[in-house]
Formats: C-alpha cells, sequence, structure tokens
C-alpha cells in the first residue's frame, strides 16, 4: 500500500525512515512497518521484539546498548515529541565515536533505525511523548551497557532549553565515558 522514504544518517546502516501518510477528512493512515517495503529498500533485518514506553518532559534516557547480544532498533513516536540520538561503537567503524540526532513526533511520523553496535538514547521534548519500537533480538538483563548522555568525547548536541532541569534515572547518571567502555 505505502512505500518508504529512506535516509541514510552518514554512517553505514543508520537510517531516517519516512513512511507515506494518508490523510482525509476522517484523520489519516500509515504502515509503520510493512516487511515488502522495507526488503524493497534494501532493509532486511527481522524484528523480534516490540516496546512502548511513556516519559514527561525532560525525561533523558540512554545512551544504552547490549554488549554480547546487540539489538538493532526501529524506533517512533506515536504521541509528543523527543530528540533522538545514535552513537556509534562498532570497534574499527570510520564513525566510532560519532552521534547522529533526529527529532522524531507523532507529527512528522519519522522513525529511526539504529543498528546493532550503537548507543541510543532519547530526550523528551513534549509535555509527554510514547515511544514505540522494534528490535532485532531480545532484551537480555544482564546484558546492558551505557555511556553517559553527556561525554564532551561524543558531544551530543542535546536540546536542552535554559534552565531546564533534566529527569534522569540514577543508572544512566552512572555510566561512563566512552574511552572508558572501550
Amino acid at each position: 500500500m505505502g512505500k518508504i522514504k529512506v535516509t541514510s544518517c552518514g554512517m553505514e546502516g543508520l537510517y531516517v525512515i519516512e513512511p507515506t501518510v494518508f490523510y482525509d477528512e476522517r484523520g489519516y493512515f500509515v504502515e509503520t512497518y510493512n516487511q515488502k517495503d522495507f526488503e524493497e529498500a534494501g532493509l532486511t533485518m527481522v524484528f523480534v521484539q516490540d516496546n512502548q514506553s511513556m516519559s514527561v518532559k525532560g525525561v533523558l534516557r540512554g545512551l544504552h546498548y547490549q554488549k554480547q547480544y546487540p539489538q538493532g532498533k526501529l524506533v517512533r513516536v506515536v504521541k509528543g515529541a523527543v530528540f533522538d540520538v545514535a552513537v556509534d561503537l562498532r570497534a574499527g567503524s570510520a564513525t566510532y565515536g560519532k552521534w547522529y540526532g533526529v527529532e522524531l513526533s507523532a507529527e512528522n511520523k519519522k522513525q529511526f533505525y539504529i543498528p546493532e553496535g550503537f548507543a541510543h538514547g532519547f530526550l523528551v521534548l513534549s509535555e509527554e511523548a510514547e515511544f514505540a519500537y522494534k528490535c532485532t533480538d531480545f532484551y537480555h538483563p544482564g546484558d546492558e551497557g551505557g555511556l553517559i548522555w553527556n561525554d564532551p568525547a561524543i558531544g551530543v548536541k542535546w536540546p536542552i532549553e535554559d534552565g531546564q532541569q533534566l529527569i534522569i534515572s540514577e543508572k544512566d547518571q552512572k555510566w561512563g565515558r566512552l574511552k572508558e567502555e572501550r
């Protein structure tokens, strides 16, 4: 039914995906995932798990990754808006330690594919955000790793408002820096 627009983000395997949205007087319809459309675009990943979370404005989650069981993630926002970030952690990659960020919102309906070997995180921009994502591997509780969100060696330019208080979990405040993780 619908086709997708796939834009490379300058790092191997990292893409912004824009599905076709059909609007009429009733509202809209969008296929958020169609295996045939993805395969025609050269995206052949297989998803095994769907997740959804809700967060309030100022929540910063991440930067997370799985160590032995890395997950590719197809992320999107179904309510509100977030600034979503991926950091390349693939050993030997020409873009190792580099980051890319994109605003995802219920309004723009963009999706972000983050392949295995990347750390991932997001900052909630709206009053609330509902975040949905598909994973290429199952979550393994003892396998999680992370990087501190404000590591100067990575230099993510988070869109933090002047005077804004971030809401960051205790665990996410304790992650190490890129040079300590590798």
